[in-house]
């Protein structure tokens, strides 16, 4: 699968990856500028639920499609289109904001159509990492991946903020179109190998739309372990988010504690995902990268734990969790990405990341409506000890479940037989 690699593989992937990288940034600047602006001008909780509702619908609804347009299209023209057209949408709040004729409805539209960018954007590069980078090379790839993703979390909003006190919104949103021709000028120069063993091109109906995104579901189905990867992942969002959500509580109610708590909170989860993700690089992970990704989550769990257990007077013990869960959190998730692209055939790939994404991102509000009452019951640190409990138990079911341990080499037989197929 990967014999057209050679020695200048880092050179196209990371011209490629450091444009990426950029575009990133930019896209957390509006993200935050955005986000503040509503809560500044309505302070409405239901309208910043809504904005986060509108950004999640685009994944929820139709990211299965998406993943097999991806499959089907090419995957460098698809960035392209992408990241110009999250510019040209920021173009128009640009405008927008200029001119004083910007309303909570454009908002929401601008949040639904960028998102929407991002839908085809993400498995795109995602699904391209497999034909650039070598396969010993993916899981420390990935490590970077999550590090630089720690980094901007930590750096974008501070520096949204400090933008905001100096100058007005219209100018900030410049930063994101710099940002998109960042990521656009080197994919334009690269070369990403295409796979070759599905048709190219339109689809001649819908029901041919729909019944590549039933092989994609059928492919899952009858791959177990993958099947079973994908509903781990799912299920470690439905554990961690809303711990994440009632962390501002726990900090305040529980610890009695303000901003600048809650500010050391996050930044122990920012910096620990940092360090997390330059481990994987540098290490690489287990020979088993499934094994790697188990021990990630059983490493999330212990974190949460630590939080859960904290007493009010051991403030020091939370954030000790906290950072041992951003440590742990892309030591899980990078292998995780490594397993799917390392063993999943390139023409599928689009299908599956976006499966992923889509029941991931569908887990949030779910997650939250369940949490939220629980917590009332059991208190915000019970559901700390629901999902550090939680993730344990799933790492350890992995470790013990033979479709989930040898996915890798399920996923060798089924590369050598699909080899031996078209030979």
């Amino acid at each position: 699968m990967q014999d057209h690699l050679n020695k200048n593989w880092k050179t196209k992937f990371f011209s490629i990856w450091i444009g990426q990288a950029f575009s990133l940034l930019g896209s957390q600047i509006v993200q935050f500028t955005l986000i503040w602006y509503l809560t500044k001008e309505t302070g409405s909780a239901a309208v910043l639920a809504t904005s986060t509702f509108v950004s999640l619908l685009p994944n929820v609804l139709f990211a299965p499609f998406i993943g097999a347009l991806v499959d089907r299209w090419d995957r460098k023209r698809i960035m392209v289109i992408s990241d110009l057209l999250i510019a040209f949408i920021t173009l128009l709040l640009i405008i927008l904001f200029k001119t004083e004729h910007i309303k909570l409805g454009y908002i929401y539209a601008a949040l639904f159509l960028r998102e929407l960018g991002s839908t085809f954007h993400w498995p795109s590069m995602r699904s391209s990492t497999s034909l650039l980078v070598p396969n010993e090379q993916m899981s420390r790839v990935e490590g970077l991946n999550q590090s630089i993703k720690g980094l901007l979390n930590v750096v974008g909003p501070p520096l949204a903020a400090l933008l905001l006190e100096v100058s007005p919104i219209y100018i900030i949103l410049f930063i994101d179109i710099f940002t998109a021709l960042l990521a656009v000028i080197p994919l334009i120069f690269v070369n990403i190998p295409k796979p070759v063993e599905i048709p190219k091109g339109n689809f001649s109906s819908a029901s041919e739309l729909f019944n590549d995104v039933r092989f994609g579901f059928r492919y899952l189905r009858n791959w177990k372990g993958m099947l079973f990867l994908i509903l781990t992942a799912t299920l470690l969002n439905f554990l961690i988010n809303p711990g994440f959500t009632l962390t501002p509580l726990l900090v305040t109610q529980h610890f009695s504690g303000g901003a600048i708590q809650l500010s050391l909170v996050e930044s122990a989860f920012g910096i620990g995902v940092i360090a997390g993700g330059l481990i994987l690089s540098t290490w690489g992970g287990f020979k088993k990268r499934i094994l790697t990704s188990l021990t990630g989550i059983i490493g999330m769990g212990i974190g949460i734990l630590l939080i859960a257990i904290a007493p009010a007077n051991h403030f020091n013990l939370a954030l000790a969790g906290m950072l041992i869960t951003g440590v742990m959190n892309p030591i899980a998730n990078g292998s995780l990405t490594a397993i799917i692209q390392s063993n999943v055939k390139p023409e599928m790939q689009g299908r599956v990341f976006t499966t992923l994404n889509s029941m991931a991102s569908a887990m949030s509000p779910i997650s939250m409506i369940i949490a939220a009452p629980v917590a009332g019951i059991v208190g915000i640190q019970g559901w700390f000890y629901i999902g550090g409990i939680g993730c344990i138990i799933m790492g350890l079911f992995g470790m013990f479940t033979p479709a989930m341990i040898n996915i890798e080499k399920e996923g060798q037989r089924r590369q050598q037989m699909e080899s031996a197929d078209l030979k």
